[in-house]
């Protein structure tokens, strides 16, 4: 990406990505703090609207229409400068919300290792629709697929055995330096 704005890098929004469970939410809130920026989490967005949480848009409106209210939502907030903003583990699936991120937005990937993440799967099982009634083998298989979608991003930031503050520190420190090689002001 060419900028002739050098401010514009600083003012851009931030987008984390990953797989459900990764930490998005926790370590973008620390982010946000870190830098006096408002944090979105996109599902609780969607879930305010509806006023159900995600499991239940899922059963009693369905996928399809939580898809396109996401998509509505991304695309409005992607337009925005100064976030930091949590995506479902599922958006960056539709084509258009990715565009529209790595466009917009800086977009930075969570990445967590099988085995660490697996040691998460009691802890959110019961509120991701997409996981209700999997094996652990498709569980696996649909971590993997999703790795795939997420291999697109501005910024990769591995989150095995550390916790979210040390994690939110790192992101606010490499953006701070980024900022600093580019003469942001």
């Amino acid at each position: 990406m060419v900028y002739r704005d050098s401010s514009f890098l600083k003012e851009m929004s931030i987008v984390f990505i990953g797989f459900m469970g990764v930490g998005k939410t926790t370590i973008g809130k620390a982010v946000a703090k870190k830098l006096y920026r408002d944090f979105i989490d996109i599902d609780a967005e969607i879930e305010k609207e509806y006023g159900m949480p995600t499991s239940q848009i899922f059963n009693q409106i369905g996928e399809k229409a939580f898809r396109e209210k996401e998509k509505s939502v991304i695309t409005n907030l992607c337009s925005q400068k100064m976030k930091v903003i949590s995506l479902g583990g599922g958006a960056f699936l539709q084509e258009e919300i990715k565009q529209v991120c790595l466009e917009n937005c800086l977009v930075i990937f969570l990445d967590l290792s099988w085995e660490n993440w697996k040691d998460r799967i009691s802890l959110i099982i019961d509120s991701r629709p997409v996981l209700q009634g999997k094996s652990l083998d498709e569980i696996e298989e649909l971590f993997y697929k999703r790795q795939e979608i997420y291999a697109v991003h501005h910024s990769k930031v591995s989150t095995d055995n550390q916790d979210a503050e040390e994690i939110a520190e790192y992101i606010v420190e490499s953006l701070k330096l980024a900022w600093e090689l580019y003469g942001v002001k």
